[in-house]
């Protein structure tokens, strides 16, 4: 079994949290085929993923304590049990309610993943450390979505789409086999918290309340909303209303991952030069910029690959910064409440996120530019947030104004 501090076990801790990217980005290539083959449109198709989200922000905040009181391990595992028999669920779905409905209880299972994977370096590292984790976790990770919607492509158009949720399937069922045997449990023994109701209701109401954790979380939150408003709408964007092939699908996705793992690796590289409040605040201007790029070019009627690829890829540069800065500042104040922190900040960003996706979905008018609108206006928002809360609340043990966590 692996050491805590291993590379290789950020490794495999990446490798869990991928799960619920390649949840969302592996189908996406699928989602015109199913609207087809369902003979739905494109707001009940999107609902497959919106609800995804919706699930997967509710469960956080079941398992974020469960794993406080049990620990880290056992709950995650169960959730990739869980995740692999909602999969084929997903996989014999016969009409899209009962694909919607298996969707959900896959969001259930797969919300353990990431969770306990921020959980889990919040025990191993300090706040400082473990933002140059977080970022290091996050290229690793960009590995999935890389990859995913090509995967999707091809196994949509050489098996059908219920291919798809057969091999999430089963890279949930080895990963629960990779977490029993591969990592050692994080949690100290001395961390652990009651489960009761009273309990938990005072954890999470300390931590609600307390202005750096929603300042970093709602900049979190509203960052990855632009980027889920892509996820929701790129697809029909993309197939659908510019003629990109699915199998070339994720080609296309790869320039945009490609920006992400820059940003990624910019934000570790500056991370022995500069504060973290240096590093988000660049990574903010740069994700209102690709955002307000896009928005511009589709308002002037440009409408095609490139108008919409480049300016969100110059939006992940950002979102690649942001990210692992705000996840890292969000839960420095709660060392000994890491997973109810972690549940919180999860729920609020996945909530956000399937409000945005629900909102390209439901507003889609057959073009780029309600997409385009919704990431610039989250952009805009994100960095709204951050100056009226994270700039004057800033994390102690996080910023150098603060003290260390204890």
């Amino acid at each position: 079994m692996l050491t805590l501090t291993s590379i290789w076990t950020t490794v495999l801790l990446a490798a869990a949290v991928a799960l619920g990217p390649l949840a969302t980005d592996m189908y996406l290539p699928a989602l015109p085929q199913i609207g087809s083959d369902f003979g739905t449109g494109t707001d009940q198709v999107q609902l497959t993923l919106s609800l995804y989200m919706a699930g997967f922000a509710i469960a956080q905040l079941i398992c974020g304590p469960l794993a406080d009181r049990f620990g880290r391990k056992p709950i995650m595992i169960g959730g990739f049990v869980l995740f692999a028999l909602a999969s084929i669920g997903c996989a014999l779905a016969t009409n899209i309610e009962t694909l919607i409905l298996c969707r959900f209880l896959q969001a259930l299972g797969g919300s353990a993943g990431p969770v306990l994977g921020r959980a889990a370096i919040r025990d191993i590292y300090t706040p400082r450390e473990a933002a140059k984790i977080l970022a290091i976790l996050a290229s690793i990770m960009a590995l999935a979505p890389a990859i995913a919607p090509t995967i999707g492509g091809f196994l949509v158009t050489g098996l059908g789409w219920s291919s798809i949720f057969l091999a999430l399937g089963g890279y949930a069922l080895v990963m629960a086999v990779v977490v029993a045997f591969g990592i050692p449990e994080p949690m100290r023994p001395e961390n652990r918290q009651t489960l009761k109701l009273c309990s938990l209701l005072r954890n999470y109401r300390k931590i609600g309340t307390d202005v750096s954790f929603l300042g970093y979380t709602l900049t979190n939150a509203l960052t990855f909303s632009g980027l889920f408003a892509f996820l929701s709408g790129s697809s029909f964007v993309l197939i659908d209303f510019l003629g990109v092939a699915p199998e070339h699908f994720g080609l296309y996705f790869a320039l945009m991952v490609a920006g992400f793992v820059t940003g990624n690796l910019f934000a570790v590289r500056l991370g022995s030069m500069l504060v973290p409040d240096q590093i988000l605040v660049r990574g903010l201007v740069i994700a209102v910029a690709g955002g307000s790029l896009m928005a511009g070019l589709a308002l002037s009627e440009v409408y095609n690959v490139w108008a919409v690829i480049l300016p969100q890829a110059l939006f992940m540069v950002g979102t690649g910064m942001v990210l692992p800065q705000t996840m890292a500042g969000a839960m420095a104040n709660f060392p000994r409440m890491a997973g109810s922190a972690s549940a919180l900040f999860g729920f609020v960003q996945m909530a956000l996120a399937a409000g945005a996706g629900m909102l390209v979905g439901h507003l889609h008018d057959g073009t780029s530019l309600v997409m385009a609108v919704v990431i610039a206006t989250c952009a805009c928002a994100a960095l709204a947030s951050y100056l009226l809360l994270v700039q004057r609340h800033p994390a102690a043990g996080f910023e150098p104004q603060g003290v260390s966590a204890q």
